[in-house]
This record gives structure tokens, sequence and C-alpha cells, in this order.
């Protein structure tokens, strides 16, 4: 339960601190699911090569990949196809929309 709060106090953060800059925030899901530190490192690891991302922030028990990028240098779009480039399609995750955890998934980072 702390880790959940924690999670939406920080997006809370990025968003708040992402509009002062200009920059725009958009929170992912993935497929397969994020289940450990590992997948949480491999997004996190090639994600921030894509042009204009300025943050990326995750959430093993959310389920979601929060990315602050300058609207700029890139888009949505842009970043959607940035996942397949490691092995994951992503989708955006609606404003209150809450993502279920596939139990029945393994691992394909451990």
């Amino acid at each position: 339960m702390k880790k959940a709060i924690l999670s939406t106090m920080l997006m809370l953060f990025v968003s708040v601190a992402a509009m002062a800059k200009g920059d725009s925030t958009v929170v992912f899901t993935t497929t397969p699911q994020m289940h450990c530190a590992n997948c949480e490192t491999k997004i996190k690891g090639n994600l921030r090569f894509e042009k204009g991302v300025k943050d990326i922030a995750t959430s093993v028990p959310d389920q979601t990949v929060t990315v602050t990028y300058d609207p700029k240098k890139t888009n949505v779009d842009k970043l959607l196809k940035g996942f397949t480039k490691f092995g994951y399609t992503a989708r955006r995750v609606q404003p209150g929309e809450k993502v279920a955890t596939k139990t029945d998934e393994a691992c394909p980072n451990m």
C-alpha cells in the first residue's frame, strides 16, 4: 500500500515538475508486464535513448511507465514505437485507469 501511495505521489510530482518546464508527461503500460527490478531496468535503460526523453519513472505494482519528454523533440507515437525496439509493446494509460496485473505471465528478464 505504501508503494502505491508513493508511486502516485511520484507521478504527481513528475507531472507538476514537467508542466513548469513546458515538458509533457505520458503514462504507459507494457506487454509483457513488468515483474521485477530487471524489467524496470530494461525499460529505463533502453527508453532513455529515445530523443527528447527527460525522465522515466516505473512502477511494478501499478504496471506503469511514466515518461516526461520534450514535445518539441518527440511525441507519444514515437515513444510507443521506442518500446518495440527492446521487445515490449506499450499503450497509453488513461487518467484514473487501473492496470490489472497478469499473474499467469512469466518474467522474460529473469
